[in-house]
């Protein structure tokens, strides 16, 4: 397919042999917004802005919001519900374009007021899911997330209808941060991406998030990408790899070759788009400067790849292809309406997110990382991976366990000598 907008925007960097990269950003004053967008829009590399909205918006708190912007209150987002269109629109004046797309982030379960805020200034692009902006922490039940999705996604798709490009990019690939094994990654994204389809859009992005290994990861976005290719036939779709959301590393050294190793995967797997992290990410907010920095790294950090590392070829017959397939269609096969056969799923427990806590998942399926790195399943619970997975493997894990697996990642990446100063960590000692 060809247009415009955010998809066709990534379409164009990619055939160019960019990668496009992104942060994620938020303030809820105007002046400092619109400060935060034009940096990343003159920072070195290909990039889209990004507009990340408070969390009163998010659960649909807008008299919060409101009386926060009555207050002179910052916000850790901006309100784009509750700025008058006119202040969003000089925000975006001279920065939002064909050359600088801009993407509204948001993390809401209701996003119905986000979705009409955005589009009444002419915004064209969003992200999230009926699934996993309600899992893992979401406060309302599944059938609710799915019903305000369903109609969100509705409308933001009568933007066609008058010329435009409407875009959505799934979170599911992202869902709780760490430790969910990636096939269950895969067929989430896979069925968020096609939930959006079969209500209108026809310009997708499905999202997956660096784990454990990398060459687990290559793997799985093979298999997302071969799962996009059945499902989305003529849509136009890429996929955005994000940075790892788990615990971060606290040193430079450990947040720059994590983020390093997340843009190579990007390359490596054909991916589109990168969703970057900072190195202030493990102690809190990252600044516009240290979101440039990052966004500056990752591009270099890609054009290095994509000059001595080899694209690797899709593998169309990987364990997680194998496991995510299953998932989708044994999704697919219990209700001919998507949003009836997600819930249907949940309920079944055939989709079943480990550790997650939210009563609507059946919370049977666990996890764990074996001594090689690799996410794996220690217990499917209810899941139809019976034949696929090797359940020999099922084992017991215990909270020890655990508590080890969530700090893997940054154990990994941060060097083995690293010293916390006294009442600090190695990045604060930087003055990040």
């Amino acid at each position: 397919m060809t247009g415009g907008g955010f998809g066709a925007f990534v379409r164009r960097a990619h055939r160019a042999g960019d990668l496009v990269v992104q942060p994620r950003m938020g303030m809820s004053e105007p002046a400092r917004m619109r400060a935060g967008l034009l940096a990343t829009k003159a920072a070195a590399g290909t990039t889209v802005g990004t507009l990340t909205i408070d969390s009163y918006t998010r659960v649909g708190d807008l008299e919060s919001a409101g009386l926060a912007l009555m207050e002179g209150v910052s916000l850790n987002g901006y309100p784009i519900a509750s700025h008058d269109p006119d202040t969003t629109r000089g925000v975006l004046e001279g920065a939002y374009g064909e050359d600088f797309p801009v993407q509204v982030r948001h993390g809401s379960a209701a996003p119905m007021d986000i979705f009409r805020a955005l589009t009444a200034v002419g915004l064209d692009a969003s992200e999230g899911g009926p699934v996993s902006y309600c899992l893992p922490y979401g406060r309302i039940p599944l059938s609710e997330s799915v019903a305000n999705w369903a109609r969100s996604t509705e409308l933001f798709a009568r933007l066609r209808e008058d010329g435009g490009h409407p875009h959505l990019e799934t979170f599911g690939g992202c869902m709780l941060g760490q430790l969910c094994p990636p096939s269950l990654l895969v067929a989430i994204s896979a069925l968020e991406a096609l939930f959006f389809y079969r209500h209108g859009l026809r310009s997708i992005s499905a999202s997956y998030a660096q784990q454990t290994d990398h060459r687990q990861d290559i793997e799985a976005v093979a298999a997302l990408r071969r799962l996009c290719a059945e499902l989305l036939p003529d849509a136009e779709w890429h996929v955005v790899v994000y940075a790892y959301m788990g615990l971060y590393p606290v040193t430079p050294e450990g947040a720059y070759r994590l983020l390093g190793r997340a843009a190579e995967l990007a390359v490596v797997s054909g991916s589109e788009r990168l969703i970057v992290k900072t190195v202030a990410e493990s102690v809190r907010i990252p600044t516009v400067e240290e979101n440039v920095s990052a966004l500056e790294y990752a591009a270099t950090a890609a054009a290095a790849a994509r000059r001595t590392v080899a694209q690797v070829p899709a593998d169309t017959g990987s364990q997680i292809y194998a496991e995510a397939s299953a998932l989708v269609t044994a999704v697919l096969n219990l209700a001919e309406d998507l949003d009836q056969a997600i819930l249907l799923a949940f309920r079944r427990g055939y989709l079943d997110v480990p550790y997650c806590l939210h009563p609507d998942n059946a919370g049977r399926s666990r996890s764990y990382i074996d001594a090689g790195g690799r996410l794996r399943w220690a217990d499917i619970g209810g899941m139809p991976l019976t034949g696929i997975v090797n359940t020999r493997d099922s084992r017991t894990i215990t909270s020890g366990e655990l508590l080890a697996s969530l700090s893997y990642v940054r154990r990994t990446f941060d060097p083995e000598t690293l010293t916390a100063p006294p009442g600090g960590n190695a990045l604060g000692s930087r003055g990040g």
